[in-house]
């Protein structure tokens, strides 16, 4: 499902966190009940980790993340990098990249398998990209707009993007991801939906001022509402069969 929360009076989650299928990070220093939202949908099944990069709280929009790796801009820190490294699951590969464009969640969006990138990201960066996350590279604009991580937010069940999107580019990017996509907004009427939204394939946080509308679009284009974490359903499913056997 779809949950609304705020991180100190600000609405562009999609800033201060950053939500994959295997970890959750969120930024340090905000309201303990900006963490508790996200520990209280997610504890059992993912961690959740506070993490800042380059000092910085804007953590969403630094970094670029999947189930298979962690991209951070050279400008992270030793101890930031190691603490990042310790807290997530072993598999998860965590990289450092000489990227001019450094802020690497407004220029990437990405989900398991495929990224969308910034027509001008470096050629270095986007072979790192491709080894660290294990995707498919591909360089796209967005509704005319070159920062796609910025106007778009995907899964692997689906993706929102900037509401100017043409049809035509749905179906190009549609075709590209392998997932359905719809044009729409968060945040009423926000266009920024890569800050106002961050999602995987189970759960999604938006901003507070979110309508209800906006929220059931995002519910169904990610399939939120028939999707449960898989340790979760495997985990009941087994219970089941052994209460029946």
């Amino acid at each position: 499902m779809a949950v609304r929360v705020q991180f100190e009076n600000n609405n562009e989650v999609g800033v201060f966190s950053k939500l994959t299928n295997a970890y959750c990070l969120v930024a340090i220093g905000g309201s303990e009940n900006f963490y508790s939202v996200f520990e209280a949908e997610l504890a059992e099944t993912i961690p959740v980790v506070h993490v800042s990069i380059a000092g910085c709280r804007i953590i969403g929009r630094m970094t670029v993340a999947n189930k298979n790796g962690l991209l951070v801009p050279s400008s992270t820190t030793d101890t930031e990098l190691q603490h990042i490294r310790n807290s997530l699951p072993d598999n998860v590969k965590v990289q450092r990249v000489e990227e001019r464009l450094s802020a690497l969640g407004n220029v990437i969006t990405c989900n398991d398998y495929i990224a969308l990138v910034h027509p001008d990201l470096d050629r270095d960066t986007e072979e790192i990209l491709a080894d660290t996350l294990n995707v498919e590279v591909f360089r796209q604009t967005v509704a005319g707009n070159t920062l796609v991580g910025t106007y778009a937010a995907l899964s692997n069940r689906g993706g929102l993007v900037h509401p100017k999107t043409s049809i035509q580019d749905q179906d190009e990017l549609s075709s590209l991801l392998q997932v359905p996509l719809v044009a729409g907004t968060v945040n009423r009427g926000s266009d920024v939906i890569g800050a106002g939204l961050v999602v995987n394939d189970w759960c999604a946080f938006c901003g507070m001022d979110t309508t209800s509308t906006e929220i059931s679009v995002i519910e169904s284009v990610f399939k939120l509402n028939d999707a449960k974490p898989t340790a979760i359903t495997s985990t009941m499913r087994a219970s089941l069969i052994d209460s029946m056997s």
